[in-house]
């Protein structure tokens, strides 16, 4: 095992926006990082989840740092404990942690953390009291984030093995490792072998990426409910937007509609939601054909 940066390192918790830790499992002083404010997509809510959640916590709280949109943010622009900004502003989180803002949140005694290269690149960054990971690890998580570059082979191994393996020990390692330079032999071994099972995930895209249709001027398709084997969903959705402005994605249930983070698309004001990320939203399939025909209204130019 990697020895924590620390020898008396804070706690690692792993969640996402819909699923929060019990405040009972938290220790005294905690951060969050990398954690967006849930929406009402999906049948859940801010004021449910993460409102909940922060009351819950009260002074126990230290920092919130986020670079994910909602309208939930101006709740907490007077509270020195919340950076918040937007993905156009910091299309990672990494970058928000600097030795500065971990000086003014001392004795952090557990970490929440997105379980994704951003959020787990932020936990270990933290770790080392705002000092990068490795060389480019900020850019990496940029690239990461926002697909809007290449990683580079470090980064690239670690977004493939995460893609893989999600158990939270798996993800306490990659913290781990992160925060100890990086450099562990038989963890970039382990690295390297999750990494191939990924890359046939990533195969499995393309072949489906085949598979989209346009459904209207703007928009194309897939439906991958019959879909049995693992693949990349976030690849798939970026193959569709290589072909159409939008990307929608049906999943049995659920269809979920992407647009580049500079798109300046916003799903949640053409659906009628709330909180959340403007350019990636997942709502009832049942609303699909409502969908399309709001994104369509969006790019007809008035006369």
């Amino acid at each position: 095992m990697i020895a924590p940066a620390h020898a008396s390192a804070p706690k690692l918790i792993f969640a996402t926006p819909r699923k929060l830790p019990k405040v009972s499992e938290l220790g005294q002083r905690v951060v969050v990082l990398d954690i967006a404010f849930a929406s009402n997509a999906g049948g859940s809510s801010f004021e449910k989840t993460t409102g909940k959640f922060i009351e819950n916590l009260g002074p126990r709280l230290l920092a919130w740092v986020d670079h994910h949109d909602s309208e939930h943010h101006r709740l907490f622009a007077n509270d020195s404990r919340f950076l918040l900004r937007t993905k156009a502003q910091h299309g990672a989180c990494p970058e928000l942690i600097t030795e500065a803002l971990v000086a003014q949140f001392p004795n952090c005694d557990t970490l929440v953390a997105h379980g994704d290269f951003d959020g787990l690149a932020s936990a270990a960054k933290w770790l080392r009291d705002g000092r990068e990971c490795y060389p480019d690890c900020d850019a990496d998580a940029f690239a990461i984030d926002t697909r809007s570059a290449e990683a580079s082979e470090l980064g690239q191994l670690l977004d493939r093995a995460l893609k893989v393996d999600q158990r939270p020990e798996f993800l306490r390692s990659v913290v781990e490792f992160l925060a100890s330079g990086a450099t562990d032999a038989t963890m970039l071994t382990q690295l390297a072998e999750l990494g191939r099972s990924a890359i046939v995930m990533e195969q499995r895209s393309r072949e489906l990426a085949q598979r989209y249709q346009a459904v209207s001027e703007h928009v194309v398709l897939v439906d991958v409910s019959e879909v049995d084997d693992a693949f990349d969903r976030t690849l798939l959705l970026l193959l569709g937007q290589a072909r159409a402005k939008v990307a929608a994605m049906v999943v049995r249930d659920s269809v979920t509609f992407a647009a580049h983070y500079r798109s300046g698309i916003d799903f949640l004001a053409l659906f009628g939601l709330t909180g959340g990320m403007p350019t990636v939203v997942s709502i009832p399939a049942s609303r699909l054909q409502f969908a399309i025909d709001a994104v369509q209204r969006h790019f007809i130019t008035p006369a």
